[in-house]
């Protein structure tokens, strides 16, 4: 799926941040009408407070859906978007782009990492992402207390917990969640 605009690029920690993920089928031929009403709409949102960012992506193949991406601080903050006047006139001139939605998701913190690209598949129990977590978690800290502890030992406990705090929600974020949860994928996603 090709991306054509986003405005952020980190997973959100489990604190309330919501993403909306919403697939819209566009008849063939309205594409580029579709593409700007969504581009409209998006940067609207992206002017509401606590709005934290927002993607646009084509469809992979021919005949396949669209997806709007928006990112807000909290639920509060989706529904002032959902709810909005500005939101409504965008749908109330619509007519004419030929699409529909199709899929609506709203993901919720740590369900961010387990969703697959391209779907709107429902995340798995929490069961099952606590074990996942735990599963990225403990090699990170097992090598990360191995190589910084050593040389962290003399710094003021406050500052050692800022550092390996850092250092573990990068690796989490950007390497170990991502692979957990690629690897595991078949039996996270199995009834």
């Amino acid at each position: 799926m090709a991306t054509t605009d986003t405005t952020e690029h980190s997973v959100p920690a489990d604190n309330g941040e919501v993403s909306l993920l919403i697939a819209r089928q566009v008849e063939p031929g309205y594409e580029e009408a579709f593409e700007s009403w969504a581009r409209g709409i998006l940067e609207t949102a992206a002017r509401f407070p606590d709005h934290l960012g927002y993607g646009l992506f084509r469809p992979a193949a021919e005949g396949a859906p669209w997806f709007l991406v928006h990112r807000f601080r909290d639920q509060e903050a989706l529904a002032r978007w959902q709810e909005s006047p500005e939101r409504a006139e965008w749908f109330a001139h619509c007519e004419g782009h030929h699409h529909t939605e199709i899929a609506r998701r709203e993901l919720h913190g740590m369900e961010t990492w387990f969703a697959k690209p391209g779907t709107t598949r429902p995340a798995p129990p929490r069961w099952k992402m606590a074990i996942s977590s735990g599963l990225a978690i403990f090699p990170i800290s097992l090598i990360g207390n191995a190589v910084l502890g050593p040389y962290l030992v003399d710094v003021n406990f406050v500052l050692r917990t800022a550092a390996f705090a850092a250092v573990f929600s990068t690796l989490m974020t950007y390497a170990a969640m991502p692979a957990v949860s690629r690897l595991l994928r078949p039996w996270l996603t199995r009834g």
